[in-house]
């Protein structure tokens, strides 16, 4: 037997309810945007398929038969269990909270320190953030939305690109104080090199952009992540390699400097991700578009404070 194969079409309840509430086809009609003709056949569907009459008709009102007031009470039951329902699940894609799986680095550097705009302009959503290394799987973690780096390649994912960046070398302005001749280049030859090992660009790529391929790059601290080797240069350590998105705040604060002209373009950004479909729900879309503008204002912020040479 074919499962609910005895409920109703929903149309013909909403007109049973209507009906009864104003005890008038007409008023139903109106409430309904339909004609009174169709609330009429919809009733008279019902109670056919019931085989049981709900309605007295009269020549100026209607009644409730003691089977309409019965089964009009078990419909509205259902009806407001029906809107609660989907009340809520729309609420859902609405309002509540979001998760957002990013990299330490970028979470730490850039997107915490941004979330309380976000907060502001939207109360009604709470923000839960995730940092760690290894790539969100979406089918079997609680995440909305990523913030993933790489090339924008995910099968079965929606990406659009959210932050490009630049490759250059960073230090803090008390390490480049120690050249006193103000001969930058001497600090690359004599000073220590920072290195992480995360990065597909390294300093041989830069060196032989900005021409300093002498450079030994053998030499210097290795780390295993970004965020440490970047405030190992904000204390005067030595100079790393800086990512446009994760250094130009703390530029912009004074603690890091940018002492050359010559930046490399990576090949590699930031994506906004999501399960395909999933970034028009009202929700992810107010993140989305908030991501977005974020991203615009650290650009503009980055053609400020940086020189324009840039190296491909």
């Amino acid at each position: 037997m074919r499962k609910y194969q005895h409920i109703p079409p929903l149309r013909s309840l909403k007109a049973l309810e209507a009906s009864a509430r104003h005890m008038s086809f007409t008023k139903a009609a109106e409430e309904l945007f339909v004609t009174q003709a169709a609330i009429s056949h919809q009733i008279k569907a019902l109670e056919e398929r019931l085989g049981t009459r709900l309605f007295e008709r009269h020549n100026r009102f209607l009644s409730l038969t003691r089977e309409g007031k019965i089964y009009l009470q078990q419909v509205q039951d259902v009806l407001e269990k029906l809107e609660r329902a989907s009340r809520t699940m729309a609420q859902r894609h609405h309002h509540g909270a979001i998760t957002i799986s990013v990299l330490p680095s970028l979470a730490t550097k850039w997107l915490a320190k941004r979330l309380w705009k976000f907060q502001q302009k939207h109360p009604d959503i709470d923000i839960r953030l995730s940092a760690y290394d290894w790539p969100v799987d979406f089918k079997t973690e609680e995440v909305d939305i990523a913030i993933r780096y790489g090339k924008g390649q995910w099968p079965g994912l929606f990406s659009e690109c959210l932050l490009k960046e630049d490759v250059f070398p960073v230090c803090s302005p008390q390490w480049l104080a120690k050249t006193p001749t103000g001969d930058k280049k001497s600090l690359l030859t004599h000073g220590a090199l920072l290195h992480d090992d995360y990065s597909s660009e390294d300093w041989d790529m830069w060196l032989k952009a900005a021409g300093c391929e002498h450079v030994n790059t053998q030499r210097g601290t290795r780390f295993s992540h970004t965020m440490m080797m970047l405030e190992a240069a904000e204390n005067g350590q030595g100079m790393a390699l800086g990512r446009t998105p994760l250094v130009i705040d703390d530029i912009r604060r004074g603690l890091l400097v940018a002492p050359f002209s010559t930046r490399i373009a990576s090949d590699m950004a930031y994506y906004f991700v999501c399960p395909e479909g999933n970034q028009t729900l009202p929700k992810i879309q107010r993140v989305r578009t908030w991501l977005k503008n974020e991203a615009a204002e650290t650009e503009k912020l980055a053609q400020t404070l940086l020189a324009p040479h840039k190296a491909t």
